[in-house]
């Protein structure tokens, strides 16, 4: 099978670039409003602070699986936003081309068919620990939680972390060099992304256990984290400060 040859990166139009950053916004907002509103009935700062618990049948597994992938749109599509600008001005898709879009679209659907993926293993952890009486009221124990918070510090350091991070920082290196054109193209390179991606952030993302399931004060913190480290100049540098800053207060909580 003969690959597509990529165009050189064009200056991507005004007009487009303006509607990815706005379906970014709206897909964002969508899922911390949503997220917002199932702790509602206990005020703002329950919505905020409070870990979220789920019962223990399939309907429950349903729910819990729903809640982390609107977790995951909530903290990684502002990460995803280079990635879809950088995959159409190689494209050079045209500004109100609804047709072109749709690579763009099948890039952003692969990338979350992988986090969804990761959602239903993370609610099948919840519940199992749920289950096993280690996770009461959608939060583990302290010294669970201070363990999970080391674990998470030490894996900024790790080699996967790194290899995985410089992916996510060079979004047009590697489409340029793995390019794969059309809604097919887009979908395979939406699921390779999305499987570094993972691979990157995935035990932040457990750290919900050890913080409160639903605590949206630390969704927005690890949020900003996410973005700093795969999107802003010396992220990979500011990574391993976090590392260092999760550790000691893992720590903390085991003293």
């Amino acid at each position: 099978m003969t690959l597509q040859t990529p165009v050189l990166p064009a200056v991507l139009a005004r007009g487009t670039r303006a509607l990815l950053f706005a379906s970014a916004v709206l897909v964002t907002l969508a899922a911390w409003l949503w997220l917002t509103g199932i702790g509602a009935p206990g005020g703002l700062a329950a919505a905020l602070l409070a870990p979220h618990r789920h019962g223990l049948d399939g309907r429950a597994f349903i729910s819990s699986v729903i809640m982390w992938q609107a977790m995951m749109a909530a903290m990684m599509t502002p990460a995803l936003v280079p990635w879809l600008t950088a995959f159409a001005a190689i494209a050079a898709v045209p500004a109100g081309s609804g047709s072109r879009l749709r690579p763009v679209a099948a890039l952003a659907s692969g990338y979350f068919l992988v986090w969804l993926c990761y959602s239903v293993g993370a609610a099948a952890l919840q519940i199992a620990l749920q289950r096993a009486d280690l996770l009461r009221d959608g939060r583990a124990g302290v010294s669970a939680a201070g363990g999970l918070l080391i674990l998470a510090g030490l894996f900024q350091f790790a080699p996967l972390k790194r290899a995985c991070l410089t992916h996510c920082r060079n979004p047009m290196t590697y489409l340029l060099a793995h390019w794969r054109g059309g809604p097919r193209g887009g979908l395979r390179l939406g699921i390779a992304h999305g499987a570094y991606c993972v691979g990157c952030c995935w035990l932040l993302m457990m750290t919900a256990l050890a913080m409160g399931v639903m605590n949206m004060a630390w969704m927005a913190a690890l949020t900003l984290v996410i973005v700093i480290e795969q999107a802003l100049p010396h992220g990979d540098r500011l990574s391993r400060a976090f590392g260092v800053a999760i550790a000691g207060w893992g720590l903390v909580l085991l003293l």
